[in-house]
């Protein structure tokens, strides 16, 4: 499918008063035909995870042991447009999937800044569309082992990559789909959510201004949050001042579990380390755990009793 030069501009526009915070989230609906549907659909998401060789095998039987499921063989491949070397497997779990990178060689820029992969129907229509919808491409389409690959900046500094195989793929549905959890200043959040949003056919499915502070780890203050579904998976974004404390915008994923205290008493038994202790808010429970490795994650369930 072609985007038309008329769209493009048009759109090329919108992103520019986006950016400028004149576009309020209901504009931020687009119709179906604005641009090329190109995701797959959430289970092909995945978060990019780098650990240092050393760590990888704690880290995929920490990961499986806390979430379930398991682990693809592991290869040694270059995933690079540039001479490199690691470690590669993907880690399936029904909550989420890692894609899991122990470099053996120094790491080509700009990997490891990329937070997660989705998969695209074609690359070449995903990157037309990506740049209609106001992201940059900072890596070039690149072939690798079994497909093709593009790194895509959003505003706000927000890099995703996105991939596409040979052979279709076929994974079994997540259970419950992971959050994307992305962490943009106030004045680019607005060009962000416009721009992804029509880039993902997603729609805002809430936009809390005066979100519980509890969930960034300032619990006397409130910020805003926004919630994106589309057909990549979830989004939230979490509009704060910089002002963090630790770990808070170092994870790039929430899972959702069944129970929360269930999955924490694995997790702890496999040797990850509780850095938020769980709290409830929104209607979760929730905490951040680190696995070995140094990888962070958020961890939700449902409360029971809201």
């Amino acid at each position: 499918m072609r985007i038309s030069s008329a769209f493009a501009a048009a759109l090329a526009s919108a992103s520019l008063l986006a950016a400028s915070g004149a576009l309020p989230l209901a504009a931020f609906a687009r119709p179906a035909a604005a641009l090329p549907a190109v995701a797959v659909a959430p289970q092909y998401g995945t978060t990019h995870v780098y650990v240092a060789p050393d760590d990888v095998d704690r880290f995929a039987a920490a990961f499986v042991a806390t979430f379930g499921g398991q682990s693809t063989k592991q290869v040694v491949a270059t995933v690079t447009p540039t001479p490199s070397s690691t470690t590669s497997q993907l880690l399936q779990t029904p909550v989420g999937t890692v894609s899991l990178f122990g470099f053996k060689t120094p790491i080509p820029w700009p990997f490891g800044a990329e937070r997660n992969g989705y998969l695209v129907t074609d690359m070449d229509v995903a990157v037309r569309a990506a740049r209609a919808a106001g992201a940059s491409v900072i890596v070039e389409p690149f072939p690798d082992p079994i497909g093709r690959d593009a790194v895509i900046q959003w505003p706000g500094g927000v890099n995703m990559q996105i991939y596409w195989h040979t052979t279709k793929p076929a994974y079994a549905a997540f259970e419950t789909i992971p959050e994307n959890r992305v962490y943009v200043a106030a004045d680019r959040v607005t060009a962000f959510v416009h721009d992804f949003v029509a880039f993902s056919h997603g729609k805002v499915e809430s936009d809390d201004a005066h979100a519980p502070g509890v969930e960034i780890g300032r619990p006397d203050d409130t910020y805003r949050r926004v919630r994106i579904g589309s057909p990549f998976g979830r989004v939230t974004v979490l509009v704060t001042d910089g002002h963090l404390p630790y770990p808070y915008g170092h994870e790039m994923t929430g899972y959702e579990v069944a129970n929360l205290n269930d999955t924490l008493a694995k997790a702890n038994a496999a040797g990850v380390t509780v850095l938020v202790a769980p709290y409830r808010s929104d209607g979760r429970d929730a905490a951040m755990v680190q696995f070995p490795g140094g990888y962070i994650a958020e961890i939700h369930a449902r409360a029971a009793n809201p």
